[in-house]
């Protein structure tokens, strides 16, 4: 798709207040002056300091002049220029060209899927392996997609929320994650609501987590103290019996992640393995449901049932 260097502004019509039907009832200045016109305004406003854009060629069509801009990177683009000289259109798209990348794009990312899948080993009880930082923006999205995949399998399959954080000695509060100990703390919690409640409990606490402490977690440790203690009741799980394992057991528990995510050669969040595999396609419900679906030596009747499409980005990572 044709983009001028710094131009992120696209001009519609009906916002510069013309359109191709009333265009000539204005006053033309002609073709030079357009191409005048067009190169003032480029290089006086839209050009990076010390380049220069040229007009190699001018036309009136559809009521408009079109203006072939030829760029310092060789780069030709087409623009418009009202015939009064007021208005400029930066950019021209094509419909079917925009279409047709949309299409191959859409085409590239199922082929990358399939293949994701097909490197999949099987086993009669798949396991998937959602690693995340508890407040990277896109794990977030990923376990949101996650959970009616695990709403769906159950005990059918094994899947597991594993963290990205690491800490030497045995101080909780020590712990380095992206986000700060706050949220190396909240993954040792986590681990400590799937040890102590299992994970139909900690699937309810993410989802509690979420929705209502994950956007306010910068406010302040006292806020998000009170809003993960209300999760865990909301939940069904002890804030002491939470609080003692975070503090005595939690510093082992990311040790293990840690450990475990270096040998995996995870670094990102969010990063899904199935049955140890590295998965690289969408993340939306249905497309995690036919990951861990592929995963299975026999899939389950599970594997019929269609789940949501929409989810977070595929390329987006902490």
């Amino acid at each position: 798709m044709k983009k001028i260097i710094i131009i992120s502004l696209l001009l519609s019509f009906a916002l510069a207040g013309c359109t191709l039907f009333n265009s000539d009832r204005t006053q033309a200045i002609g073709i030079e002056a357009a191409k005048a016109k067009t190169a003032d305004f480029i290089n006086n406003n839209l050009m990076q300091p010390g380049t220069t854009a040229t007009i190699t060629d001018a036309i009136e069509e559809d009521g408009l002049y079109k203006v072939m801009v030829s760029l310092p990177t060789g780069q030709e683009i087409t623009s418009y220029l009202s015939r009064d000289g007021k208005k400029f259109f930066p950019q021209v798209y094509d419909i079917a060209e925009i279409e047709k990348e949309m299409a191959d794009r859409d085409n590239q990312q199922a082929a990358t899927e399939t293949q994701s899948l097909s490197d999949i080993p099987k086993r009669d009880k798949a396991t998937a392996e959602l690693f995340v930082m508890s407040f990277c923006p896109y794990g977030v999205q990923a376990e949101d997609a996650m959970a009616p995949v695990f709403d769906l399998f159950k005990d059918k399959a094994d899947i597991q929320v594993r963290f990205i954080a690491s800490l030497e000695g045995n101080d909780i509060n020590q712990v380095q994650s992206l986000h700060g100990p706050i949220e190396g703390i909240e993954g040792a919690r986590q681990l400590c609501v799937a040890k102590n409640y299992g994970t139909d409990v900690l699937w309810d606490y993410i989802a509690e987590i979420n929705k209502n402490c994950y956007p306010i977690y910068q406010n302040g440790d006292d806020v998000y103290k009170t809003c993960w203690q209300n999760a865990a009741r909301a939940a069904g799980a002890n804030v002491a019996t939470l609080d003692r394992c975070v503090t005595g057991e939690g510093p082992g528990l990311i040790r293990a992640e840690d450990e475990a995510a270096k040998g995996y050669g995870v670094s990102g969040s969010p990063t899904l393995l199935i049955n140890g595999v590295k998965y690289n396609g969408a993340r939306t419900p249905e497309s995690y449901k036919q990951a861990v679906c592929a995963g299975f030596t026999t899939p389950p009747d599970e594997c019929g049932q269609v789940l949501g499409t929409e989810g977070g980005s595929a390329d987006g990572g902490c």
